[in-house]
């Protein structure tokens, strides 16, 4: 990392968004430790729907590890783009009894891949401050209205991290694991958007591995890993993967490494139906990752893509 960062991108430290979460928490804390602390810079950026848990899970790793942080809310921001009042209005013509300080939203999708073969259609979630909800199933309109709007958060942070990097001349340190990458779980010029993937060869259940290595405190590893993008809590497996990183990780390696398929289901304790069912998904989810990580395509002067 030390010769990626001082050398290969001819930059002096590096600057890391901290989200309270592991993949933040790990990669920061390798930073420190190659980089030391004057060239490391973690910067806390919530906005008025971030879970109040992630700045302090933030803060409280960077008074273990002593890493300098920086804390910018990005809620004005937000606002000036008319992100919540985007969102709103979808959310207002699905469940017209919303109201943004009496009910919280989400997306999600159906249950677990192992338990059925549901399609990935996602379906808007409204909480009521009594506990109950209500669940509809979006339209694709109303869908991307909605990530259209909530991918700005993403955006936006990484607009300030190269702020910060632009400013101290520092790399942008990215927090993407392997898993995420290779199923297209970020996004494109947000959290996709940096210098330097020091975890992108990891698998999630080995960032975790890691983080009880390094120390990392147990409140963030126990966390359930979330990307905090809607004011109601939405877990990774719930918003994108549809099953726990315990049961992904192994069949995600098993499929890349084309283990024969009698093993899988010994090993796994599953169907074959089950496994064929996630590796359909993987080989879905698969073509949006590569989508997500070509460069721009270039043009020739006859209009036809160079090669």
């Amino acid at each position: 990392m030390r010769v990626s960062v001082l050398h290969d991108l001819n930059r002096e430290g590096a600057v890391i968004g901290l989200s309270g979460g592991i993949d933040s928490s790990v990669a920061a804390v390798l930073a420190r430790q190659a980089l030391g602390r004057e060239k490391v810079l973690g910067l806390i950026l919530p906005e008025k729907e971030t879970d109040p848990l992630s700045a302090k899970l933030a803060g409280r790793l960077s008074a273990q590890f002593d890493i300098r942080t920086e804390t910018v809310d990005l809620t004005k921001g937000c606002e000036s783009l008319d992100v919540y009042g985007r969102r709103d209005g979808i959310v207002k013509a699905n469940f017209p009894e919303y109201e943004c300080l009496k009910h919280r939203c989400k997306l999600s999708l159906p249950g677990s891949l192992l338990d059925g073969s549901d399609l990935n259609i996602y379906r808007l979630v409204l909480l009521a401050e009594d506990g109950t909800s209500k669940t509809r199933r979006l339209g694709k309109e109303d869908y991307l209205g909605i990530v259209a709007a909530t991918t700005v958060k993403q955006r936006l942070r990484m607009v300030l991290l190269y702020f910060f990097a632009e400013h101290e001349n520092y790399a942008v340190m990215g927090t993407t694991n392997k898993t995420e990458a290779d199923l297209g779980f970020f996004v494109r010029y947000g959290d996709g958007g940096v210098d330097i993937e020091p975890l992108a060869r990891l698998y999630k259940t080995q960032v975790y591995q890691l983080a009880s290595y390094l120390g990392i405190p147990d409140e963030i590893i126990r966390r359930p890993p979330t990307p905090d993008v809607y004011p109601a809590l939405s877990e990774d497996k719930e918003f994108y993967f549809r099953l726990p990183y315990a049961d992904l990780d192994p069949l995600l390696y098993a499929w890349e490494q084309d283990v024969p398929l009698d093993e899988v289901v010994q090993a796994m304790h599953l169907t074959q139906e089950q496994v064929l069912r996630v590796y359909s998904d993987f080989k879905r989810k698969k073509k949006v990752s590569r989508r997500l990580q070509r460069p721009p395509i270039e043009l020739s002067d006859e209009g036809n893509v160079l090669k």
